[in-house]
């Protein structure tokens, strides 16, 4: 059960900021935003406040931000459409109702000439039982809603569609999405410092494990490593060094301890790690704890795992790995697992690493993913104007539509990998 609560904490965490990164400088561009999706598929839960409807779906597979204009609008109404319209004091229309007319005692029938909820904003047709017969023109309210099946929807007049805002505008609102990842995993980085400390390179002792040979020689944390075997010593790598190449050999440690020197005898155990023996005595590296650092810390991490990750992609697209190299969610899962039983700090180390990859994987230039909606507005950059809409739609869709295979084909690796055997 704990791994099943870290799992969706760290799924939702991810994806929950993935996702906000678009959602802010969408709405900042006055983009409307019908939706905020964690998750794919049927709905669990949904709230609507102000604008935008906010869902958990079923799936853990990602997320989305459902933009206007983005999809097919709604309802199109067009000549010969018999609509009802209820309007406010200026005799502006706020309500456009499909069917169920006869639940809205306030409506007026309207047999419609002609109509436009993008541009003009204005419904013209002929309001039945008028005995002058006279067609009559209604402007639309900007924030006026659609009611269809009892569901009301907001109209979106062209300035609050994606495709209305500047190259940069919609650009950002793309690119936020994978930057909000690392972002939080430069947060998550610094978290894990301010917590539990980073990682010294002075010669002193760490913790201690318990069953460790320098607990047993009674070595203690922060005892500050001189000497061993008669060579002297200044750093922590030094100190790992001459442990490792020494498994069951006596060592002799001169330490400071409390401003006195003491020598102890500590023999590393023989340890078998990758077909090589090496000594250990289960001591971690010593840790520190500063603000200053952490942010250096948080930096670093990032920057370090970031061309680790894209070392490994570059392997992957050159096919120095194979596809079954590939995890999905199932073995995200067991990773999280075996993480979990390492402790809460190895399980924000995980999500900082996880929120990366996920930063990368999405600013590839794929179709259907953040980096191949980029590629489309490089493209349009530089010949001056958009692709066809259509035949974008089509790329993203056939994309889309491989990636889920992938993603199939990758979760049957994960299960045969972990549950057949």
């Amino acid at each position: 059960m704990y791994t099943v609560i870290a799992f969706i904490i760290i799924f939702g965490a991810l994806v929950f900021f993935h996702e906000l990164g678009h959602f802010v400088l969408a709405k900042r561009a006055g983009i409307l935003c019908r939706e905020f999706a964690i998750g794919m598929g049927p709905k669990v839960l949904s709230l609507k406040r102000g604008e935008t409807v906010y869902t958990i779906r079923l799936l853990p597979i990602g997320g989305y931000v459902r933009m206007a204009g983005e999809d097919p609008e709604m309802v199109e109404i067009k000549a010969g459409h018999r609509i009802g319209i209820i309007l406010n004091n200026n005799e502006e229309v706020t309500k456009i109702i499909i069917n169920n007319k006869d639940k809205y005692p306030d409506t007026r029938i309207i047999n419609v000439e002609e109509a436009d909820l993008e541009h003009q904003l204005f419904i013209k047709g002929y309001v039945e039982d008028d005995l002058e017969d006279k067609l009559y023109q209604f402007p639309i309210k900007k924030d006026a809603v659609i009611v269809e099946n009892g569901t009301e929807t907001l109209i979106a007049p062209y300035d609050r569609q994606f495709a209305s805002k500047t190259l940069l505008q919609r650009t950002l609102a793309i690119f936020a999405g994978p930057a909000m990842n690392f972002v939080l995993a430069f947060v998550l980085f610094v978290i894990l410092a301010l917590l539990q400390g980073m990682p010294t390179d002075e010669a002193k002792l760490g913790e201690l494990t318990e069953d460790g040979a320098a607990m047993s020689a009674g070595l203690q944390e922060g005892d500050k490593v001189i000497s061993i075997d008669g060579q002297s010593v200044s750093s922590w790598d030094e100190v790992v060094t001459i442990i490792q190449k020494s498994p069951g050999e006596n060592l002799d440690f001169l330490i400071e301890r409390n401003g006195e020197e003491l020598t102890v005898d500590v023999t590393p155990k023989e340890t078998e790690v990758k077909g090589k023996t090496i000594g250990l005595v289960g001591v971690y590296s010593p840790m520190e704890k500063s603000p200053l650092k952490s942010l250096q810390f948080g930096v670093k991490r990032t920057y370090t795992w970031t061309k680790t990750i894209i070392g490994a992609v570059g392997k992957l697209v050159t096919g120095q790995f194979s596809i079954d190299a590939l995890g999905g969610p199932v073995a995200i899962y067991q990773s999280t697992d075996t993480v979990a039983q390492s402790g809460v700090y190895s399980l924000v180390n995980w999500a900082a690493v996880l929120s990366i990859n996920l930063g990368i994987m999405n600013l590839l230039p794929l179709p259907a993913l953040d980096g191949g909606r980029l590629l489309f507005f490089a493209i349009e950059a530089v010949r001056g104007k958009p692709i066809d809409r259509q035949k974008e739609g089509m790329v993203h869709f056939i994309g889309f539509a491989l990636l889920m295979l992938l993603m199939i084909v990758v979760t049957w690796n994960d299960i045969q990998r972990f549950f057949i055997k």
